[in-house]
């Protein structure tokens, strides 16, 4: 399928008024597939096996992908590094636009370290939730809400310097059991009642990510429900999302390659979806 820049997408490839979309894809190492080979950029850890390679191949877009590891909403206007702003990629003849973000803002990685670490202590409670409540408040869902406004001044941003562009917010596949019920320490090192917790912070991240989507004239790309059953606790083969010990070539707790096909695919059946719209 190819898009065209009528705002349908085309069964054809070549038609007398299509010409080759221009995409950007934006956001942190869930877009950029960090391990997953081959890596065609070591500094941001970008694969040429990620989703927003794989969207552009499906639908004959044209590409350019800024996506880097590590990045966050301070990263899209700023330098990351030795990485130019990652909006500077953008501008007024792109078409579409992928944004993944908002994980590192959060704290992510270290905060399932902390988890991980706090589990020996109790392996049948809940210590990390414990941890992060201590005083009253959940500090990861508050950090969730202090990510809000940095969503929509990305967003806001990215409108004005693409004004014409299709905007779409890609949230995070589904990390640990949609059930609740963790797995054992071997292949995931997290107490057993941190599992849910774990969870319900990561859906308050999409939910957040959908209503700024919603807010600023973006459509939001839900990676989590197809991903359901495919969470790092699952079995080798199964699981689309590696574990802290990798098996599939990956980073640690991301998406390997099926995991991005499947983020791909959500994300195209959005733009085919959605394409009368903007």
């Amino acid at each position: 399928m190819a898009l065209s820049t009528t705002g349908a997408i085309s069964a054809s490839a070549a038609t007398p008024t299509a010409r080759t979309v221009d995409y950007v894809a934006l956001g942190d190492s869930y877009a950029s597939g960090p391990g997953i080979p081959a890596q065609v950029d070591t500094a941001c850890a970008r694969s040429d096996r990620n989703y927003p390679s794989l969207l552009a191949a499906a639908t004959h877009a044209r590409l350019t992908d800024v996506s880097c590891a590590g990045a966050t909403t301070t990263a899209l206007a700023g330098p990351q590094g030795a990485q130019q702003p990652q909006l500077d990629a953008l501008g007024p003849d792109t078409d579409v636009v992928t944004l993944t973000i908002g994980g590192n803002d959060i704290g992510f990685s270290g905060d399932l370290a902390t988890c991980a670490g706090l589990a020996a202590k109790d392996p049948t409670g809940n210590p990390c939730q414990t941890f992060f409540t201590s005083d009253g408040t959940d500090r990861l869902e508050q950090r969730v809400d202090d990510t809000a406004p940095k969503i929509a001044a990305a967003l806001d941003a990215v409108r004005q310097r693409a004004p014409r562009a299709k905007v779409l917010v890609v949230g995070y596949p589904d990390l640990f059991p949609d059930d609740g019920v963790g797995c054992t320490s071997s292949v995931l090192p997290l107490a057993a009642g941190d599992f849910g917790y774990l969870r319900d912070t990561e859906q308050k991240l999409n939910a957040m990510l959908a209503g700024q989507a919603s807010a600023h004239g973006a459509r939001y790309v839900d990676t989590y429900t197809p991903t359901v059953g495919h969470d790092m606790c699952r079995p080798a083969g199964e699981r689309w999302i590696e574990p802290l010990v990798t098996v599939a070539p990956a980073a640690p707790a991301h998406p390997n390659a099926q995991g991005q096909q499947a983020m791909a695919a959500a994300v195209e059946h959005v733009l085919r979806c959605g394409a009368h719209r903007r």
